[in-house]
């Protein structure tokens, strides 16, 4: 491999491997996954009082639930699963995510924050450029789909709401950051403590992708774009040599896709959009088709360049730790 490509190991992978050894990828690879429970079990505490309250706040609800209309009642709850009430208190509970990962960090493998890549030096700098180019490089997907026809963009949306917008704009801050802290800053940095960085790249872009697979519209294509995506990212976090960036870039990312652009995020919809947009029938395997551009070849077309091109710039100096 030429020299340009390389990948060495940050700082946050060497200080991480001296406050505790690292595991077996076995073992890593179950202790994520306790991670990841106690993590869920956290967010469906904090959802089920605000399911509730929307649930009996719901007239439909409550109208069919008087009658003993059975199917009302699940037809309602249907409509309150997809309500961007819900959707908005679901991002922000993924805050519990971000704090198991962080706990586990610190008190069982007694690592410093700065080993997460919450580095205080430039941390604004770096948030603003994760922006830049995660709107970036998302728009140049979506610029691929208009101009092979795959996608048509109709126009500002009658639905957006400044509200709305911003709320989800700070779910999607907490939700993209929550996992990137958990697949790259937690796990990605665990499994590169024993052993090479490629091997802790792999291991944590095939998680990341195996956390979306029950998500609707799943596709082989779609699975291969958010094991690219979590490539991408790694590589990101790497070369930035923190959280930050890598946490902006994915928050955007989404909140391109869904509320800014009008595509499905993953499988998810929402009503409050910047545009509206059309995906054409017969173009899935370009556009994504009912999964969001994710699902289709002009994301794989990004992320493969775009992780090429990571691959070819300077790998960010180590500049000091947050206390």
């Amino acid at each position: 491999m030429p020299e340009l490509f390389k990948l060495k190991k940050p700082k946050m992978v060497t200080e991480a491997a001296a406050a505790q050894r690292g595991l077996h990828i076995v073992l890593e690879l179950l202790i994520f996954v306790a991670v990841f429970l106690v993590s869920t079990i956290m967010q469906l505490a904090v959802l089920a009082p605000v399911e509730i309250i929307l649930m009996f706040a719901n007239a439909d609800y409550l109208n069919a639930a008087v009658s003993g209309d059975q199917q009302g009642m699940e037809l309602a709850l249907q409509a309150l699963m997809q309500s961007n009430a819900l959707t908005i208190a679901m991002l922000f509970s993924t805050a519990a995510m971000i704090l198991t990962a962080l706990l586990f960090c610190r008190l069982i493998q007694k690592r410093k924050m700065v080993t997460v890549g919450f580095q205080k030096p430039g941390m604004w700098k770096e948030y603003l450029c994760g922006i830049g180019v995660g709107f970036g490089i998302f728009s140049v997907a979506v610029l691929l789909c208009v101009v092979t026809g795959s996608l048509k963009i109709q126009g500002l949306s009658a639905t957006f709401s400044v509200g709305i917008f911003l709320l989800f704009l700070i779910g999607y801050m907490i939700q993209g950051m929550a996992e990137e802290v958990l697949c790259r800053g937690y796990f990605l940095v665990s499994v590169s403590r024993r052993y090479p960085l490629a091997v802790g790249i792999a291991a944590n872009a095939v998680l990341f992708a195996a956390l979306h697979l029950l998500n609707d519209g799943i596709s082989v294509l779609a699975f291969i774009n958010l094991v690219l995506f979590g490539v991408f990212a790694s590589i990101y976090f790497i070369k930035r040599g923190n959280i930050w960036g890598v946490g902006a870039l994915h928050s955007i990312w989404n909140l391109a896709q869904g509320n800014f652009y009008g595509i499905r995020v993953s499988g998810m919809q929402t009503s409050c959009t910047v545009f509206d947009s059309e995906m054409v029938a017969g173009r899935e395997l370009i556009n994504g088709g009912a999964f969001g551009l994710e699902g289709g070849l002009a994301v794989t077309i990004v992320l493969v360049v775009g992780s090429l091109i990571l691959l070819t710039t300077r790998q960010r100096r180590y500049v000091g730790e947050m206390a």
